[in-house]
This record gives C-alpha cells, structure tokens and sequence, in this order.
C-alpha cells in the first residue's frame, strides 16, 4: 500500500500529459444536447463517481446522478437514456455487474465511457470510450494510486464537457501538490495515534469533500476493521448526531468555499458535544493540512491522499496488514 501510495505522483502525471487528448474525445462523444450524467460503480469507485457526479454536473450543467446497477442486472428495467452519458468506473474493469450495467445502459441509447486501469479489460469493451488510467498493477487490497487517478480523470472529463471551476494551470499542479503531501506523514500519524482505541469513527465533508470523508471511512474499515462511517453534515445533524458525544472521533474535511458558514458551524457543535474532533483541510488551524491555494474543486484529490495516510498509519500502530485485509480481496465479482 505504501509503495503504491508513492506512485501517485507519477501516476497522475501521466494523467496530466493526456488531458486535452482525453477532454477531446469526451467532447467529440458527446456532440449535441446532452440530457444528463449517470455514474455507474461500486466500492472506492463509488466514492469518485460521488466526486464525478458534482463535477460533471457542475461543468455540463445538465443533472448528474448515480446508476443503481440492480436496475439492469437484478430487475431488468428498461430505462430510456436517450441523450445521456454514463460513466462505468472500475479499476479491474471485470466487475460483472458494472460490465452488464454499462452495456445495457448503452443499448438503452446511453453514450457510454469507462474509466479503467487495465487495459483490454471487459468493461473497456463494452463502452463507446475507454480512458485508462495506466496506474500500473495495484496489488494491495486498499486502492490508492487508482482512486486518485480516477478523481483526476473525472476532473478531466469535466473540462471535455463545459466549463470548470479552475484555472486552466491547475491540474497539471496536483501532481506536485500529492508529492508534497506523501512528503509529510506527520499530520496523519499524529491524528492516527489520537485514534488509538477508538472502534468507531465518524467521516464528515460537505458537497465535493464527501467523496473524501466516504473514501477515508471505507480505508480505515479495510486497513483497520474500525467501524467507520462517511456522512454529509446535513445528514450528520439529521438524527446520527445523536450518538456523537463525549471522546467520539470524528475526522471533518473541510474547505474554503463561498457560501459555507455552516462547515465551521458544525465542527464547533461536534466540540461542544465533547467529540474529539480533528480537521483536513486547508484552513491554518487544521490538524491535517491541505494546501491553501488550490482550487476547492480539485482539493478533494489532495484530501483522498490524507486519508490513506491515515489509514495505513492506523493499521501501522495497531500491527496490521493493510495490504491483505481478512475477508477481502483485490477484485470483488458482484453480480
């Protein structure tokens, strides 16, 4: 995991260099009115399409959603996609059900693109565009280098579609920022020994830095068996609140974004409530740093990369293997 980690940089790069070439054919793709965007994944895949779902939507400025996959492999409905894109992401590109549901979504009228890793994979086959992420193998359990680069390529997709929220520069800039961070463990360790004991851990980020706050929780249930859950603030104070109280942990990730008085809000309720909270993000007073001066859409990448740190830290002081979680393995065959 941590070797993997250490790619990253590279991995993204290699990402950076395609960008016009992917954002182009995304455009040719999606030639005339595009009526909406339907994402299509499961697991840490999952938490990118989250990422993908605003991104895209905010970008094409038509509605973004995600896809049930149990719609077309369990119930069979027909469901008119006429003028849609879908987006199947799975690193394996051998997901059985993300394979089914993408070909059928395509069938329904659906233009259809995957994101994958490897290259010739089944789910590559069965879309009308395939953007590899050329990661390279990954052999730990937890995915790392292949969240991020599916977080970067959604971002890239984003720019084929309409307009983005950052400056033309500023991907070919995460590269160098994710090194930056890899360069220093110290703020997630520290958080990680904070979290000795704790069997329960709640996530929270709002909009774009939910998909960080769900990634993170679902690291640490893997590398660690804490039972960790991801939630959006609104959901957060609708009811679950209730079981924050005194020493709970809670990690918030945060961001300086226009128009968010309540991320600060909340996090000064959750101390009140006697929660141990500790924050990401790009603020000076964050326990877990992320750099100030990146675009906030494009900060949950850099976020992602905090929680696998802290993640790997966690099953590093409690004399786990983070590689070879009990009970999972690298592709899982759902149908």
């Amino acid at each position: 995991m941590a070797a993997e980690m250490a790619e990253q940089p590279d991995v993204l790069r290699r990402l950076v260099e395609r960008r016009g070439e992917v954002a182009a054919a995304v455009r040719r793709l999606v030639r005339g009115r595009l009526a909406g965007i339907t994402l299509l994944a499961r697991g840490s895949s999952d938490n990118a399409a989250l990422y993908g779902r605003y991104i895209l939507e905010m970008a094409a400025r038509r509605p973004a959603g995600l896809t049930a996959p149990s719609i077309h492999t369990l119930y069979r409905a027909p469901v008119d996609l006429r003028g849609y894109l879908a987006v199947g992401i799975s690193q394996s590109g051998r997901t059985p059900e993300i394979v089914t549901a993408l070909r059928r979504l395509g069938e329904q009228g659906a233009r259809t693109v995957a994101l994958v890793n490897m290259p010739g994979s089944p789910l590559a086959g069965a879309a009308d565009l395939a953007i590899e992420l050329a990661g390279g193998e990954e052999r730990a359990v937890p995915a790392t280098k292949t969240v991020t680069a599916t977080l970067l390529a959604l971002a890239i997709v984003a720019e084929g579609l309409g307009e983005v929220p950052w400056g033309g520069a500023e991907p070919a800039t995460v590269p160098d920022r994710v090194a930056q961070l890899l360069d220093d463990p110290a703020p997630p360790a520290r958080i990680a020994e904070d979290l000795d004991g704790a069997d329960r851990l709640i996530a929270t980020g709002r909009g774009l830095m939910l998909a960080a706050a769900l990634e993170t929780a679902l690291k640490l249930r893997e590398t660690s068996g804490i039972l960790a859950e991801g939630i959006s603030p609104a959901d957060l104070r609708h009811g679950p609140i209730a079981a924050v109280g005194e020493g709970f942990p809670v990690i918030a990730f945060t961001a300086v974004e226009a128009g968010d008085p309540g991320a600060a809000g909340l996090v000064e309720m959750l101390r009140r409530r006697g929660a141990r909270v500790r924050t990401v993000g790009p603020t000076p007073d964050a326990a877990c740093p992320l750099p100030p001066d990146l675009a906030p859409a494009l900060l949950p990448i850099l976020a992602v990369v905090r929680g696998q740190q802290l993640a790997a830290a966690v099953a590093r002081r409690r004399s786990l293997d983070p590689d070879h979680p009990a009970g999972l393995s690298k592709v899982t065959l759902t149908r």
